[in-house]
């Protein structure tokens, strides 16, 4: 019984040529693929079509939450806990919540960001089908790949062998799920 197929690989041997084979690939329509790069390549998310990360507005929106949470606290107990007029002292300040607003800012922001990450990279994920591959290795040196997954609505053994091929990949292979 032959395994499932994860998709197609294809190597490359520069950054020039996989940043205009991603955009290739991007103009043929696919939707579920990746760059395997041993460096960080100025533009390649632009020429892969990927959008904007949403990371940011976690991180704002634990921040926010964060700030409110602490002033919510300050108020609540100041007003209605624990009531103490001291020095004709209003029972909530801004000024006297800052500190505790401040760190729960921080710390619901750090909290926020690390959850966002996690969920919108799909962590922790212990196995990933592209460890198969034998070269593997060496996209973390000298080799960049470009994975097109058997999921892509677009995907077509033959027709995206082709298209690898016609892009300038080498040493095209099946990876097994």
């Amino acid at each position: 019984m032959a395994a499932q197929p994860y998709g197609l690989i294809a190597t490359f041997s520069d950054t020039s040529s996989i940043y205009h084979a991603a955009e290739k690939v991007r103009d043929a329509g696919y939707k579920n693929w990746d760059c395997i790069t041993p460096l960080p390549i100025h533009g390649l998310d632009k020429a892969m079509g990927v959008k904007r990360s949403i990371v940011p507005r976690c991180s704002l929106g634990g921040g926010i939450t964060g700030f409110c949470t602490g002033m919510s606290l300050i108020w609540y107990t100041d007003a209605f806990d624990y009531p103490l007029i001291v020095g004709g002292k209003p029972l909530f300040s801004p000024l006297f919540a800052f500190p505790v607003s401040y760190e729960l800012t921080i710390l619901f922001t750090a909290f926020a960001t690390i959850i966002g990450m996690f969920v919108l990279n799909g962590l922790p994920m212990h196995y990933h089908p592209v460890l198969k591959y034998r070269n593997i290795r060496r996209g973390m040196d000298d080799l960049f790949f470009i994975v097109i997954e058997a999921s892509d609505p677009r995907f077509n053994a033959a027709e995206t062998r082709a298209l690898l091929g016609a892009i300038g990949g080498a040493n095209i292979e099946e990876l097994e799920a």
